[in-house]
Parts: structure tokens; C-alpha cells; sequence
């Protein structure tokens, strides 16, 4: 999340009919009779008695049985069969903790870690085509992996990259980029998937596409994730990064469109909302790149509470490509747009800087002691023709003074 939020979990609700070989759960049995039968599987990997952990949005807390720390597949193909003999055990794959209502923990129940398992194993394929990555891999370290050791990158992103390959996969994966290659979850070929059954299955597009289909975006209804094939091109080495203000909606959108209709266009196209204020966190300081400043006399009298951003970069290699063609191609795109003028804020920096600036922003949060105040989050689909009335009825009514964070904005084909 983007940040895209809900990060990759599973339960199963077992019903009594499950049981098979151990005797149901009731009121006699201890969580030390249960965490004793986890302990007698023959595990590579490690289990660690359950403390109270908070997900992303820090609005829910709980306390699990146990969090089991797999090694690899096999591991996880234990537990959850194992977890099928025991009625009423509730059972959920972790990643980052990204979720929605704490939907990736369980009170009493069983937390599989998925960042331990196979947490090395980025494999690129010698053609470069892509590269087969573990489930429970962060995506920062894909990223990381594959430009410096190979040149290479996946084609399309989230903003966040402290997430796991599984986790968003299991929603979307939704960023700047998505207009042009589609989530992330288009941008995948085959998967290894462990289901509610303990059985491991290996799906493609062309191979058990059913369970393909279903566990991609099924928020991990259907299957845990544990390995994927992601398609790869070649990673430019540098982006120029740009951020122009509108205050009018209407005019916003038009861009936005236009930007993701054309041909040629900007290689990373999305927007938010922000104060019209000075507010240090919603207001004007929010835009502007560096140390420039947003200089609010340019914006209209006539401007609402509301103002908006549109955040777009361009790709290119600083050894074939001239700066000034960078300059030429970046004014083409930006003189058919409408924003305020002198409000015209860019940066070059390298890709990989651009792809980890949220990173940055999380050490600093955290550095100032605010990263782990509550921060719920919240992605929505909203259909174009309803756009207008959401700004008008959503952003400028309910959210007119700030949420104290992002309200991003990403324009997505319905044909991607």
C-alpha cells in the first residue's frame, strides 16, 4: 500500500465435521495441549509462543496462540494441515501486517510468518524474462536484487515497497504504473499456492487457472502464496520526478486522463488531494520537491478548501540519453496540461531512489517517533463517472480539512 493496504492473509473457519484423527476442541483443552501438537510436527523452520502485535493501521491488536516461522513450503503445508484436524482454529498467513481490521492476526489462533520463509530466494531467470521469488519476500528487496545484480525490474509496483510479494499479490498491487502495465497481479505468470487443504499447487494462466484467478486478488481466501513468477524488462537508471498543482478538479482529471490515453506519455502518472493551507502535513509544504516552496500567491482566490497534485516521472539512462532531450520530452507533455502556473516542482534522482522515497519517508516517521500512531488506511475503486461526485461529496464535504497523511489518486484502465 501503496501504499496498496491489505497485505496477504488466510483463515480457515474449520467446522466440526473437519476433524479426523484428534479429538475436537472443547473447553478442557489448553492452549499448551494445542501449541504441543504445532510442536511435535517435524518443522525446519521454528515456532515462537504468540505476543500482542498491532497491524499497519494500529487500530487493532491481538494476541495469537503461536507464530509459526516456516523454512519453506512444506513447512506451511504441515501446519495447515494440521490446523484442519483442530475445529475452531483459526489460522492466518502474515506478511507486513498491511491489513484491514487486523485480518491478518488471529486472537488464539495460529500466525504463519511469511517474511521467514525462503526469505533469500530471488532467482532471476537467465533469459531475464523474470524472476522467481518466495511469497514472503518485500518487494524493496526484489527491487534491490534485481537492478543491481541483473539491470532488470519488474514492470509495475506499489508505492510501498515494505511489502510482500504474496501479500500484494493477494489484493492488487496498484501504483503510477499500473495504467500502462496493468497491478501486479497482471503482471504474473505462474504461482505456488498452499490451500485451505494443506495441498501445494503449482497454477498458471494455463495450468489450474481457476485457483490462478481465484488467489490473485483473493485477499487469501483461497491459498497462501509462497512462491511467484513476475515478469521483468530492463530498469532505466534514472527518472526525472514532477509534481504540478491544480485548483480545479475537473481540470485535474482531464489531465490525468488524457496523460494515460496518450501513446507517449510520462512513465508513471497518479495524484492526491492535499489542504489549501499551511498545514505542515495536508496543506502546501506536502508538494513541493527539495527545499522549494509551494508559493501559495499563485494559487486563485477562487480555489476551495481542497487543491490537487499530479505526480508524474519520466525513465531514462543517463548514458544514452541527454538531459536536454529529457527537458524537451518532459515540456512536450507538461504544455498540454492546465495546472497553476509557477507551480511546476521536479527532481531527477535514480530510479531505485524513486521507487524507495516512501522508505525514506518511513524512516523519518519513525526516527520522530510518529509511525506507530494509528494511521488506518483505505483503498477504493471509483468508477469515472462517479469521480466528480466523490470529490464533491467526499473530499471537499467529509475530507475537506486533511486526514493527517496521503489521499492519493490513481488512474487505472479498465482494460489493464
Amino acid at each position: 500500500m501503496s501504499p496498496t493496504t491489505t497485505i496477504g492473509y488466510t483463515e480457515w473457519f474449520l467446522d466440526e465435521n473437519d476433524a479426523e484423527s484428534i479429538p475436537a476442541r472443547d473447553s478442557t483443552d489448553t492452549a499448551g495441549d494445542v501449541l504441543a501438537l504445532f510442536k511435535s510436527l517435524d518443522l525446519q523452520g521454528s515456532i515462537e509462543h504468540g505476543s500482542a502485535s498491532r497491524d499497519f493501521g494500529g487500530m487493532h491488536s491481538s494476541e495469537p496462540l503461536a507464530i509459526i516461522k516456516p523454512a519453506g513450503s512444506d513447512d506451511i503445508s504441515k501446519v495447515i494441515q494440521l490446523a484442519k484436524q483442530i475445529p475452531h482454529l483459526t489460522v492466518a498467513a502474515s506478511g507486513n501486517d498491511h491489513s484491514i481490521n487486523g485480518q491478518a492476526m488471529v486472537d488464539n489462533g495460529i500466525i504463519i510468518d511469511m517474511k521467514s520463509m525462503d526469505a533469500d530466494r530471488i532467482e532471476v531467470a537467465p533469459s531475464g524474462s523474470y524472476v522467481d521469488v518466495s511469497g514472503g519476500v518485500l518487494w524493496e528487496d526484489v527491487l534491490k536484487s534485481c537492478v543491481l545484480n541483473h539491470g532488470l525490474s519488474p514492470r509495475s509496483w506499489t508505492d510501498y515497497l515494505g511489502l510482500t510479494v504474496g501479500g500484494t499479490l493477494s489484493n492488487a498491487g496498484v501504483s503510477g504504473q499500473t495504467f500502462i502495465y496493468g497491478p501486479q497481479t497482471e503482471n504474473v505468470t505462474e504461482l505456488e499456492v498452499i490451500t485451505g487443504n494443506g495441498e501445494t499447487i503449482f497454477c498458471s494462466h494455463n495450468e489450474k487457472s481457476e485457483v490462478f484467478f481465484s488467489v490473485l486478488g483473493g485477499l487469501g481466501q483461497f491459498g497462501i502464496i509462497t512462491r511467484a513468477r513476475v515478469l521483468l524488462q530492463p530498469a532505466p537508471d534514472m527518472v526525472r520526478w514532477i509534481r504540478v498543482v491544480y485548483h480545479e478538479f475537473t481540470e485535474f482529471t482531464r489531465d490525468i486522463e488524457l496523460l494515460v490515453g496518450l501513446g507517449d506519455t510520462f512513465d508513471y502518472v497518479e495524484g492526491f488531494v492535499f489542504v489549501n493551507s499551511d498545514d505542515p502535513i495536508n496543506g502546501w509544504p506536502s508538494v513541493p520537491l527539495d527545499l522549494n516552496r509551494l508559493d501559495s500567491t499563485q494559487i486563485p482566490s477562487i480555489a476551495g478548501p481542497l487543491l490537487y497534485c499530479l505526480e508524474v516521472a519520466l525513465n531514462y539512462n543517463k548514458n544514452e540519453t541527454l538531459p536536454s532531450s529529457v527537458d524537451m520530452r518532459a515540456e512536450k507533455l507538461l504544455g498540454q496540461l492546465r495546472f497553476c502556473k509557477n507551480s511546476n516542482f521536479q527532481k531527477d534522482l535514480s530510479y531505485m531512489d524513486f521507487l524507495l522515497r516512501i522508505k525514506h519517508v518511513e524512516e523519518q516517521a519513525k526516527a520522530n517517533g510518529i509511525w506507530d500512531t494509528p494511521h488506518p488506511w483505505l483503498n477504493l475503486f471509483v468508477s469515472k463517472k462517479d469521480i466528480a461526485n466523490f470529490d464533491r461529496h467526499i473530499f471537499k464535504n467529509i475530507l475537506k480539512n486533511g486526514v493527517g497523511g496521503p489521499m492519493l489518486i490513481y488512474p487505472i484502465l479498465r482494460s489493464k
